[in-house]
């Protein structure tokens, strides 16, 4: 028998073809399975217009044989088969692709379910076999015809005997090494998880003689002695997929439980989906999804291993089983599937060719994720609250990254803790609710709203009637001073300078008595040695002694969050400390500066400042000179 060379370039672009285009060797079950489908799509469309088929739909099917003992593994169909000059032309040529003819040929609309379209899935076979042999007969001929090859040193055609019309691959598995399992493709369960993961939705059956095992019959003596009974195999023919895919069904086919189901067993959660939405879209590019909002965040969600991304599927088969593309970060909670025929693939349809319609697909996902979230937000505000609670945290981020370039496209679905009744409110409910003479939309940061609450910054907002934010995530304050403003309300932190409260006859008698107490106020400063910038008296402070608050940028609660994370910068913000000048203690300071006790005076900066530390929930730097100024004074 003659063995011929491929009619490619070199030998090199087969072993490139075996060696280097697929990511993982379990593909090549994908790539037959998908090849064998096109051969039947063939065969069933012309069942359309020619009775001589003689097959109907149901007869059509793609069948999978393992033998561990001679080390095989078949794929059949009963498709449209090849010719010799077929065989020929489709695997003796590298990338020819006969499904890529049939549909120029026949001028087939785009939404035609022919899958191959590269003529190259066909060699995968050689990553997992040392020998391929294909027999097949084309319909309407007589003859069948053997196609052999053990790789790159070419391949052999010769006549043989088949019943009818498809095709029958045969793969003579590569024996194991240390480093490679062949043997796993003969076992039935890793044949049936690699159909389900990859080509579930084949619309032909894929089926195979699956051993079981059941209890053999006993006899009546051997049940009385309480023998335990032995157990004989059988075979088993089990259709592998599901065939038609749920988001191809109508709406209205479908209930609750298919779509609560079809989560949990898809994407391993215990817990039924929170929401969902069902999406057919017809424009350019045209796809089919599946979105899903997960009732709780995954144990991994907010750390570095946790992976974004859908599904990706063209015409049913599964492309990539986690497409990042295909969802911003702040949307990286849901998941879900997209299935496409306007995909540009690579050759290997592992990965994308072009990312133009990817991109189009990913920015329609993205208005339907936001409208679905606002539509739940105003219709369903208990199920809104669970989900901000899960994942209300990756929304501020997707606020605060990027440098605010999201910002509108997410402000209208954040959530905080309000000083009213302490519940959650969105910032339109906040501006609604705000008084008409209210000029700012306050906030006070902090661990926890209770933290928060007995913090002396809140007391002049709250006893002026106003409501606050409480804002108890690190990130919330980094993403407030990015949104800046909402519907032209400026934020305003209850540590600010100006809380645009204070009466014009307040802070003249602020100011004079500052300028009274310059001397003592510049002595308190000093004391403390570069850690305030100065020492000022409050307008805000009502019942407390003391507060700190700062000047610029950066508040105690970004120096916090920032100085926490593990690099090497470390910032500081410009500390003041604030002094209320109608607490009786204000009174004892004056005394003793008064008597020109320096020393004493010194003592009080430092344990104010560290009482204002602590309220602060910030670390004192010297527990014990604290403790000891404490005794000493009192």
């Amino acid at each position: 028998m003659e063995t011929k060379q491929f009619k490619a370039e070199s030998k090199r672009l087969l072993e490139m073809m075996i060696h280097s285009i697929y990511t993982h060797k379990e593909i090549f079950l994908r790539e037959l399975i998908s090849n064998a489908s096109d051969a039947i799509d063939k065969l069933y469309f012309k069942s359309l217009t020619d009775d001589s088929v003689g097959l109907n739909k149901d007869d059509f099917a793609i069948w999978i044989e393992t033998d561990k003992d001679a080390r095989t593994l078949k794929i059949k169909d009963n498709g449209i088969g090849m010719t010799e000059e077929e065989l020929e032309t489709n695997l003796g040529t590298i990338a020819n692709s006969g499904s890529f003819k049939f549909k120029s040929e026949n001028k087939l609309e785009e939404d035609n379910q022919i899958i191959g379209q590269f003529g190259v899935g066909f060699y995968s076979a050689f990553m997992v076999a040392k020998k391929v042999t294909v027999v097949s007969r084309a319909f309407g001929s007589d003859k069948a015809y053997r196609w052999e090859s053990e790789g790159v040193d070419g391949y052999s055609i010769s006549e043989d005997e088949k019943m009818s019309a498809g095709t029958e691959i045969t793969l003579e598995l590569l024996d194991d090494t240390d480093d490679e399992n062949y043997s796993e493709f003969l076992d039935d369960y890793r044949i049936r998880s690699l159909v389900k993961k990859y080509s579930d939705y084949i619309r032909f059956p894929v089926k195979m003689n699956v051993t079981h095992s059941r209890p053999a019959p006993q006899s009546d003596e051997d049940k009385e002695a309480g023998k335990a009974p032995e157990y004989e195999e059988y075979m088993e023919v089990e259709t592998l997929n599901s065939m038609v895919p749920l988001w191809k069904k109508n709406k209205t086919e479908l209930t609750e439980e298919d779509y609560k189901h079809f989560y949990t067993e898809k994407f391993f959660d215990y817990t039924a989906p929170l929401k969902w939405s069902h999406i057919k879209n017809e424009g350019m590019p045209s796809y089919n999804a599946l979105l899903y909002i997960p009732a709780k965040a995954p144990f991994d969600f907010y750390t570095k291993e946790y992976e974004k991304g859908l599904q990706l599927y063209s015409n049913g088969v599964l492309i990539m089983d986690k497409c990042g593309d295909l969802l911003p970060d702040y949307f990286s909670f849901v998941k879900g599937l997209v299935d496409s025929e306007d995909l540009s693939l690579n050759i290997s349809r592992e990965m994308l060719q072009h990312d133009r319609q990817l991109k189009a697909i990913a920015k329609s996902l993205e208005k339907t994720i936001s409208g679905e979230l606002k539509k739940m937000l105003k219709n369903e505000r208990e199920k809104y609250e669970e989900f901000w609670k899960a994942f209300g945290l990756q929304l501020k981020f997707g606020v605060y990254s990027d440098f605010g370039m999201n910002k509108d496209k997410l402000q209208d679905l954040l959530m905080f803790t309000s000083s009213n009744e302490h519940k959650l409110v969105t910032l339109d409910e906040y501006v609604t609710a705000m008084r008409e003479d209210q000029k700012y939309i306050y906030y006070a940061s902090g661990e926890s709203a209770e933290r928060i609450e007995q913090l002396p910054q809140t007391e002049l907002v709250r006893d002026s009637g106003y409501e606050i934010l409480y804002l108890t995530d690190n990130v919330d304050e980094f993403a407030v001073k990015t949104l800046m403003k909402y519907k032209d309300k400026e934020f305003k932190s209850v540590s600010a300078d100006d809380l645009g409260l204070e009466t014009p006859e307040k802070k003249e008698e602020i100011k004079a008595k500052e300028e009274e107490s310059a001397d003592m106020l510049k002595a308190l400063a000093d004391a403390l040695d570069g850690k305030v910038s100065k020492v000022i008296l409050s307008q805000r402070l009502k019942s407390h002694p003391v507060c700190l608050t700062t000047e610029g940028e950066i508040s105690l609660e970004m120096e916090k969050v920032i100085n926490a994370m593990p690099t090497d910068q470390k910032i500081s913000a410009q500390r003041v400390l604030e002094l209320n000048p109608d607490h009786e203690l204000f009174g004892k300071l004056e005394a003793v500066n008064k008597a020109g006790d320096t020393e004493k005076l010194g003592k009080y900066a430092k344990l104010l400042y560290a009482q204002a530390l602590l309220i602060e929930g910030m670390p004192i730097e010297n527990p014990v000179e604290f403790s000891n100024l404490i005794c000493e004074l009192m």
